[in-house]
């Protein structure tokens, strides 16, 4: 059994920023294009990848459901991540401050349909978490040679619950 718990909340742009950036359609556009038949929201996301390059990948992955087991943490220290799910099903994004190189107490946030992340560069983080279906998700990230993998496993472990 897990020793800690934490609740998911909601995913917004105030909670999540000191993490990485909310892409989403809130609001109004920033500008009308396409003979008028589309909205550009521009530039949502501060990528950030060192002296690499921008990739674009996709990943497939489990899905999973809550409560979770958050027992793993990891973190990319030479770019930034952006996760852009493919389907219109929520994933969870779990997320935690750097205290001296280790990840500090975790957060967890739900996302809804329509939602993206952009993580900071070297922000700790969770794997991975579609909640419904297989999740398809578009990855842009940083690609280049060097370490950019740190991973911590937490013991105890965290369970994380909806909100």
């Amino acid at each position: 059994m897990s020793r800690f718990e934490i609740k998911a909340q909601p995913l917004t742009t105030e909670a999540f920023g000191p993490f990485g950036d909310v892409l989403d359609c809130a609001g109004d556009p920033d500008k009308i294009i396409n003979a008028g038949l589309c909205g550009r929201y521009h530039d949502l996301a501060q990528l950030d990848f060192g002296d690499g390059r921008a990739g674009v990948s996709l990943f497939k992955a489990e899905p999973r459901s809550l409560p979770y087991t958050l027992d793993l943490l990891e973190r990319h220290p030479q770019g930034s991540q952006c996760f852009v799910p493919m389907s219109e099903h929520p994933f969870l994004a779990i997320v935690a401050p750097d205290e001296g190189g280790k990840p500090g107490t975790p957060q967890a946030f739900l996302t809804v349909p329509g939602q993206a992340i952009n993580l900071h560069r070297g922000t700790w983080h969770g794997v991975l978490t579609p909640l419904h279906a297989l999740g398809l998700f578009a990855v842009i990230d940083r690609i280049g040679d060097g370490a950019n993998l740190e991973e911590v496993h937490l013991n105890p472990s965290y369970t994380v619950s909806s909100g």
